[in-house]
């Protein structure tokens, strides 16, 4: 099979499916990452919340695989801010992950109660032009927090923000798209809070005879956005890459577009409580 790669704004590619690691066990963290290279997984998204950063890393110093042919992303915990304590957290988790330098750096949350995240933005645009990062974008910034960042004229390459079937954020990708931003999905399957196995999802997963988490899948690289779902299963691994042979219908996804709640269908936390 063929992940596809999807393009960014500032001349770059990134693999549209790619493999997450939130809540994976700081102690199972290399072995899991390691099959999931071999299952074929090329794009690994990891953050310094998470814990796990050093067994990402020694995962793929194992793997032997060209630093070329990954992309690698982190992401600067609501802590540090500033120019210090942004530099401060990237050179951390460089070497936690033994890397010269990510592929995409993220800020993970907007984090209204700690001030504006402009000096943060721009001292990751300084990264980035130092070679310590490819590619810069934010996480979790909606269309209350985006305009901000915009605003400095240095436009993120991706936004990684909470979306599936009942909660697909309209607002946010209208305005990342807008200004060129690629959307990222976390959480792409409802991390197991919606039961997606059943009604319109199912219905396409039994016609197709693939499952409800690879239509979900399909949907979202569909619609041109970028996935990373997690597992700690090969066969899960090797079921959730497949899902990029999929093939939905125009029906089929304005089936599932169908199915958006707006907020009322959030899982998660509310980016402007999260501090």
């Amino acid at each position: 099979m063929t992940i596809p790669q999807l393009a960014l704004h500032d001349g770059h590619s990134i693999p549209q499916l790619g493999f997450g690691v939130f809540k994976v066990d700081p102690d199972e963290t290399e072995r899991i990452v390691s099959e999931a290279l071999e299952a074929g997984y090329r794009h690994i998204d990891t953050a310094t919340i998470y814990g796990n950063e050093e067994g990402v890393g020694r995962a793929i110093a194992a793997s032997g695989i060209a630093r070329d042919e990954l992309f690698i992303t982190t992401k600067l915990w609501n802590d540090r801010r500033g120019v210090a304590d942004t530099r401060a957290a990237m050179g951390e988790s460089l070497e936690r992950l033994g890397l010269d330098r990510v592929d995409l750096y993220l800020i993970h949350w907007p984090t209204p109660a700690n001030g504006s995240p402009v000096e943060t933005w721009t001292t990751m645009a300084d990264m980035r032009s130092e070679g310590l990062t490819t590619s810069i974008g934010v996480s979790n910034f909606d269309e209350r927090f985006l305009p901000e960042i915009v605003e400095t004229g240095i436009v993120p390459v991706v936004n990684q923000i909470e979306l599936h079937p009942q909660f697909q954020q309209r607002a946010a990708t209208a305005l990342s798209a807008q200004h060129g931003i690629a959307i990222e999905a976390w959480g792409p399957l409802g991390q197991g809070k919606v039961d997606y196995s059943t009604g319109v999802i199912g219905e396409i997963a039994e016609r197709l005879d693939v499952s409800w988490a690879q239509v979900v899948l399909a949907w979202h690289l569909a619609s041109g956005r970028i996935v990373f779902p997690k597992s700690s299963s090969r066969e899960r691994m090797a079921e959730n890459l497949a899902a990029a042979d999929v093939r939905l219908s125009d029906a089929d996804v304005a089936a599932i577009d169908a199915l958006d709640q707006g907020a009322a269908g959030r899982i998660s936390a509310d980016p402007a409580e999260v501090s």
